[in-house]
């Protein structure tokens, strides 16, 4: 038995640079994890993908999000970034459902 490589960065390049291909529609950003779902392990990286999905990219301890602000580590299609009302906070968790 061979073992995977454990890699949460090559994951976040990945998340991060579909989440910016779909651009502001939330629906698109959901079909590309549901798609996305069936080639990564969303349970291995699972930790990693919260992160994404509310921060917008990978957090170190302590909650300081590493990016190193490289824009194309992390993306704004995120809880953080989201307008600050019920509506779109709660399509956010639709999305990460």
């Amino acid at each position: 038995d061979e073992k995977e490589k454990f890699e949460p960065t090559v994951f976040r390049d990945t998340i991060v640079q579909g989440l910016n291909e779909a651009g502001n529609d939330l629906e698109a950003i959901a079909k590309f994890l549901d798609a996305t779902g069936s080639r990564l392990d969303y349970r291995r990286y699972a930790d990693t993908l919260f992160d994404i999905l509310v921060a917008g990219s990978m957090l170190a301890p302590g909650g300081t999000r590493i990016d190193d602000n490289d824009k194309s580590k992390m993306t704004n299609h995120c809880v953080f970034f989201a307008d600050e009302d019920h509506d779109a906070i709660r399509n956010y968790a639709q999305v990460s459902k």
